[in-house]
């Protein structure tokens, strides 16, 4: 069957400028344009959005979602088993989240007592099963899994305070990282400020902390593609300004 703009939208749920502009973007073209200009889309086309907003919904850019299926590697049967396997981890997410609120209803009612640590389980295994999905190979393959699981079993163990505590000083790090990135200088003290924060976020996490693995980390924000998307989000080359500010608070030579 084949589709044109307009009905290819009100099949997926999205608009037609949504479809034109992923036409423009490259990422979804028409199988073909009628002799009247319209775009005409097939079952190849269709397949096609089906995966695009798979990945949308898991959060995945645009560009990375067009590398992806632009791949001459890209296996459309074997995306759709790892979609699979995502969604059933969003699943367990929020059946973590909903037993969490049910058990906090029948607090608030008086049927059951909860303690401020179980009220905030679900948030904090949320926050360990996100993290074990997007870096989980390669920090346990850097780390070992002994310290990864002493590392998640401390978080799940987390006060409200401390987790309070560490969500502040994320928040302080972020600003300074940013302000210091401005001077362009990562021996400023602004620069070293920021690293000093960046350990001590980290020792809410580590079990212990050391030079050369607060250094291996920041060489690992520039190494790795996900880490450096996250810190170059506002002004690329964020990572690496961070790695070098880590490397010299360490003292640990590249």
């Amino acid at each position: 069957m084949e589709y044109t703009v307009r009905k290819l939208g009100n099949l997926a749920g999205i608009s037609t400028r949504t479809l034109r502009y992923y036409d423009e973007i490259g990422i979804l073209k028409p199988a073909r344009i009628n002799s009247s200009g319209y775009r005409i889309y097939g079952e190849a086309e269709v397949n096609r959005l089906q995966q695009i907003l798979f990945y949308r919904e898991l959060g995945l850019s645009l560009d990375r979602i067009k590398d992806i299926v632009a791949s001459p590697s890209f296996d459309g049967a074997n995306a759709l088993k790892e979609h699979r396997e995502n969604l059933l981890e969003k699943r367990k997410q929020l059946d973590l989240l909903i037993a969490n609120v049910e058990k906090s209803i029948a607090s608030v009612e008086g049927r059951i007592k909860m303690s401020d640590r179980e009220k905030f389980e679900g948030f904090k295994q949320k926050m360990i099963d996100d993290n074990e999905k997007k870096y989980g190979k390669q920090i346990r393959e850097k780390y070992g899994n002994e310290t990864i699981d002493k590392s998640n079993a401390k978080l799940k163990n987390m006060t409200q305070t401390e987790y309070d505590e560490v969500t502040s000083l994320a928040e302080e790090l972020n600003k300074t990282l940013a302000e210091a990135f401005k001077t362009g200088d990562p021996a400023s003290e602004l620069a070293q400020k920021a690293a000093e924060l960046h350990k001590k976020w980290l020792t809410f996490y580590w079990i212990e902390y050391s030079k050369e693995a607060h250094a291996g980390l920041a060489q690992m924000y520039v190494d790795d593609e996900r880490f450096t998307a996250y810190y170059d989000k506002d002004e690329p080359g964020t990572a690496e300004f961070l790695r070098d500010a880590i490397l010299i608070y360490t003292g640990i030579e590249k």
